[in-house]
């Protein structure tokens, strides 16, 4: 007898390998209720593209968490647009577009690889090191608090605020205590670095918020923390979980390591093959939540007005419908479909600097190494409802 289909984000045995769960909720429950928690969760590509692109009828006005005490009305304090539709939406990413520009993002590149170099070497310095914690846990902070303006001195603690933000304890359904406690120091700290900017200008990302204008209108300065709490939360945890799951990925297919580290002259093509193969297999962001705003029939089930909908990326990006063998990981293969970044209106406004920094980290890895291993008794995975990876990856490397 078949085992009886039940698919709960919260659940750890999720968290450790919820592809299985989806192939399942493809095939056997494509719109599938969960009456506990509250949600429809829409497994196809076909479906979750749909609904991204459908903002009118899958609204982004309570945010993209299933937390209770992240959703609502108020989740625009924390997930800035993310959390909003059109007009306000549009207004907001036009505003912050004008500071959190392509250019700025480009001119990181120099830096973003001094960054790079700097851990990377310290790593391998050790031989056996984490992979998470000695690296790829370190490098998305530096960048997104270089953008910001952060001093080196407040990373450390600043990861941590936004790790506990993420974190799920076994049978937690909601933002932990520890959790709420991490957001308000946040949006305290960003607060008073605005406050520091209007008083001084720097080069930094904050001070072109504060300036970014159009046709006289600007940005508040809740609206600005609104923005940089986004981008320490979502611009950091997912970047690091992508280096990791691209490390580990890797490593159980050995083709695909071998593929990387023996391409030579063509590693910055096959990093970027890489880098895409893992946004798709793997991807950082499982799920992201909407609230339906009208009456949808979508194969024999009614989702109602005021429901919550899943859309589930994770499984999308392994729909059979749209990738052959989704279950391979296969960096020759044609990733165009991934929706991992979204779709629409909403498309990640960071996707260029998240390719940017793993793209940069990885071929620095590369070129640097000739084989590695993973020592997985000791790997430990991230617990989240929304973010997959891992939180220690023990590793070995030969150095060329």
């Amino acid at each position: 007898m078949t085992t009886p289909l039940r698919y709960n984000p919260y659940d750890y045995k999720i968290h450790e390998d919820p592809y299985p769960t989806y192939r399942r909720l493809r095939t056997e429950a494509p719109v599938y209720r969960n009456d506990e928690l509250g949600f429809w969760a829409l497994s196809r590509h076909a479906d979750v593209t749909a609904a991204f692109r459908d903002s009118a009828r899958y609204s982004n006005v309570h945010g993209v968490s299933l937390d209770p005490a992240a959703s609502g009305p108020h989740a625009d304090r924390t997930m800035s647009f993310l959390a909003m539709d059109p007009p306000r939406h549009t207004r907001m990413r036009a505003l912050v577009s004008r500071g959190f520009t392509p250019r700025r993002v480009v001119d990181m590149e120099e830096r973003i690889r001094t960054l790079t170099v700097a851990h990377l070497e310290a790593a391998l310095e050790q031989e056996h090191f984490d992979f998470v914690g000695d690296f790829a846990g370190l490098l998305p902070m530096d960048v997104i608090s270089e953008l910001m303006g952060v001093p080196i001195e407040d990373r450390a603690e600043l990861r941590r605020l936004a790790d506990l933000l993420v974190h799920r304890e076994e049978g937690v359904q909601d933002v932990p205590p520890a959790g709420v406690e991490a957001a308000f120091t946040l949006a305290g700290y960003y607060a008073d670095m605005i406050a520091e900017r209007r008083r001084q200008r720097t080069e930094d990302l904050t001070s072109a918020l504060i300036d970014a204008e159009i046709d006289g209108d600007r940005l508040t300065d809740d609206e600005i923390t609104a923005f940089l709490f986004l981008m320490v939360v979502a611009g950091n945890e997912t970047t690091t979980k992508l280096l990791a799951n691209a490390w580990y990925w890797a490593w159980r297919f050995p083709a695909a390591r071998s593929t990387v580290l023996t391409a030579g002259d063509r590693t910055e093509e096959v990093v970027s093959d890489w880098v895409e193969e893992t946004l798709r297999y793997d991807t950082s962001t499982q799920m992201l939540t909407r609230l339906v705003t009208e009456r949808i029939e979508l194969h024999g089930s009614m989702l109602e007005p005021g429901d919550t909908a899943l859309l589930l990326v994770g499984s999308a990006n392994r729909d059979e419908a749209v990738f052959d063998d989704p279950d391979h990981y296969d960096l020759n293969r044609d990733t165009s479909s991934l929706v991992s970044f979204g779709v629409g209106r909403h498309f990640c406004l960071g996707a260029s600097l998240a390719r940017l920094e793993a793209t940069i980290c990885l071929e620095e890895l590369c070129r640097r190494i000739t084989d590695y291993d993973i020592d997985t008794t000791g790997a430990v995975r991230f617990h989240s409802i929304n973010v997959r990876g891992f939180a220690h990856l023990p590793t070995t490397v030969e150095s060329r």
